[in-house]
């Protein structure tokens, strides 16, 4: 969340930030609320300093023999009024902190402002979209062919959204989670992680998928007497890779940390109507490799470039023609400040599809989890800056490895560093 002593200092450049994600959260209300609890504090706290030297005073005055009463009488109105305020301070906190979970970050500077996806800025691409020189079928006609997956299987034991995959499809998928690991812990240096794909609210709120998104997320009881929502399937390994850190502090000579893992993924896609669905384009569980890390708020724009170029590295490896889009604000996610999408182009499809979403989200995500480190000059702690991003997302890197690696017969022939793993 931002810091509320940010909000009330500087209430335009919020409102601005606002308007470029293109919402409208409360502010004026939040910082009345906050003036109000403010206030309340301070008579309270009034209130308590002149109750203790009360005390004193009680206790002179019976020891000198002498009657108390009258001040005893105040104490206890004053008590009933301590306890009122305290009561209404409790009150004014829910409601703060209610706005203030749905206030998103805000974006950076050099951010494009936009509406929607017509903002996002094309800042790099990297080799050339392949033009087959025979009719190319796309991954759904060549999944078919090849006995690799099936949508129609997965519609039947689950429902919509759910593919299955058989064979070299189920192979291709351990490979592809093998190979991306492997780059990201030997060559990048990211320590991995086999977390949970269950996690609990606080760790969906810790990092803002929840309340803003939870029409997207699959909501479990995890016990009798409990409430749906107690628990959640991850949408992402962001949530319990980045929430290992909650409450914690790091010391600064061990930052940055960076972790990888693999995780099933699981999203409703409540907001897809409308949207390209067919086959792998678009599920509700998937296979992920996520990169997740906990740097100095000074480092976090160079970990950000960095945390790019590793995403970007896995697709050169397997020669997958891609493009880098920096997002505008209004196409960025809730938490983040800024926002880089890779995207692959799937040759039969004629299409671009994101593959990897890199984010930055400055402290937004350490001040809800409660993130820190000690700075090792000054002793005092601050909070971290967190990232993430795909490492990358397999469903739809499956459809473009397949419609990108076709030949005329219809069989795939893989690219160089893959084939080790598909041995």
């Amino acid at each position: 969340m931002l810091d509320l002593k940010f909000i009330r200092e500087n209430p335009e450049q919020v409102a601005q930030g606002l308007d470029a994600k293109g919402v409208s959260a409360g502010i004026q209300t939040l910082l009345d609320l906050d003036l109000d609890k403010r206030t309340l504090l301070k008579q309270s706290e009034e209130l308590k300093a002149k109750r203790n030297s009360a005390s004193d005073e009680i206790a002179r005055l019976k020891k000198q023999g002498h009657p108390a009463d009258s001040i005893i009488l105040e104490m206890k109105a004053a008590a009933q009024k301590i306890a009122d305020f305290d009561s209404k301070v409790g009150e004014l906190s829910e409601k703060i902190d209610k706005i203030m979970l749905s206030i998103p970050n805000l974006p950076m500077k050099d951010v494009p402002v936009c509406k929607g996806a017509e903002g996002n800025k094309v800042v790099r691409t990297w080799g050339e979209p392949r033009k087959h020189e025979f009719k190319a079928k796309d991954h759904l006609d060549l999944a078919s062919k090849l006995g690799l997956f099936s949508m129609e299987k997965g519609s039947k034991i689950t429902g919509a959204g759910f593919p299955v995959y058989f064979g070299a499809g189920a192979k291709l998928e351990r490979a592809l989670i093998n190979f991306m690991i492997d780059l990201h812990i030997k060559k990048h240096g990211y320590t991995e992680v086999w977390a949970p794909a269950i996690v609990n609210r606080a760790s969906m709120r810790g990092t803002g998928q929840i309340p803003k998104m939870e029409e997207d997320m699959y909501a479990l009881a995890a016990g009798e007497g409990e409430e749906k929502g107690s628990y959640f399937l991850i949408p992402t390994a962001e949530v319990p890779i980045t929430n290992l850190m909650r409450d914690e502090t790091i010391e600064e000579k061990d930052l940055p940390v960076k972790y990888t893992g693999y995780t099933p993924c699981f999203r409703k896609e409540a907001g897809s109507y409308g949207k390209d669905t067919r086959g792998l384009s678009r599920v509700h569980q998937f296979d992920k490799v996520e990169m997740v890390k906990f740097v100095k708020p000074e480092n976090s724009e160079k970990e950000l470039e960095s945390l790019v170029n590793d995403a970007e590295e896995v697709l050169q490896a397997l020669e997958l023609p891609y493009r880098v889009l920096l997002l505008g604000s209004g196409d960025m996610s809730f938490a983040a400040a800024k926002c880089f999408d890779l995207e692959v182009w799937a040759p039969a499809t004629q299409k671009w599809f994101e593959v990897s979403s890199c984010s930055l989200f400055t402290d937004f995500q350490a001040r809800r989890m409660n993130i820190r480190y000690r700075n090792a000059q000054t002793k005092k702690l601050e909070f971290v800056h967190t990232l993430n991003g795909s490492g990358l997302a397999l469903a739809r890197i499956v459809l473009c490895l397949l419609e990108n690696f076709q030949d005329a017969n219809g069989q795939i022939l893989f690219p160089k560093a893959l084939q080790p793993y598909l041995a």
